[in-house]
């Protein structure tokens, strides 16, 4: 199992509440093991991070990333993040949100891969 700090579970509690449309547009493709019938959660507190989705049956972090993911200090609070969840033997997977929604099929299909 994999540590998390227990302060944050009131805010992946709101996250999950107030998904963002293209959280929620892919939440509706994943949940309910619907890819290979693996569990996917979604919001979930891995060590001081909340990441968008989790699949612990293949270890695979899945990122919807928004606009304030390509500022620069997106883009290294991302590295940092990513690090810290590749060395707690995680795979990580990027999409936009505009790969959401203009390429679902193409999202779901990278996904399926990685399963």
């Amino acid at each position: 199992m994999l540590n998390y700090n227990k302060t944050l579970k009131p805010f992946s509690q709101h996250l999950r509440k107030n998904m963002t449309d293209a959280e929620r547009r892919l939440w509706t493709r994943i949940r309910g093991k619907q890819l290979k019938g693996c569990q996917f959660y979604r919001q979930k507190t891995i060590g001081d991070y909340i990441v968008d989705f989790y699949c612990p049956g293949v270890k695979l972090v899945i990122e919807l990333d928004g606009g304030q993911h390509y500022t620069e200090e997106g883009i290294e609070k991302d590295k940092i993040r990513d690090k810290y969840l590749a060395d707690n033997g995680l795979q990580i997977l990027r999409f936009s949100d505009r790969d959401v929604f203009e390429n679902m099929e193409g999202v779901l299909e990278r996904i399926w891969s990685r399963l």
